[in-house]
């Protein structure tokens, strides 16, 4: 039930980055909204992966998996480049979620 919940956490988070980008700078109120509601989700359901989830876990799964997604994002629908870098960067951050995922570290 906790790596539901982390999903849920990290879909909450990815969703209000998203919006934040089309917040422009918090002058769109709709955008704005749901950027602040996403991120209150997201943390609600992050403190409840808490519960059967170690926090270094849960925490560096949560951000690594929602910053390669909204790099991902970013490339694929927002006209942002990709570069051998970047997408080494991307790789990186996966490879440490799943190190850590290994490593029994829950």
């Amino acid at each position: 039930m906790g790596y539901l919940l982390l999903a849920g956490a990290i879909a909450a988070e990815v969703a209000g980055t998203t919006a934040m980008k089309y917040s422009e700078g918090f002058s769109r109120l709709l955008p704005s909204l749901l950027t602040a509601l996403c991120y209150v989700i997201s943390f609600a359901l992050l403190a409840q992966t808490l519960r059967t989830l170690s926090v270094g876990t849960a925490y560096a799964i949560w951000s690594g998996v929602g910053t390669a997604a909204i790099a991902t994002i970013g490339v694929a629908f927002m006209g942002e480049g990709m570069t051998v870098t970047k997408a080494a960067g991307i790789a990186l951050i996966i490879v440490g979620v799943v190190v850590l995922n290994l490593g029994g570290a829950h």
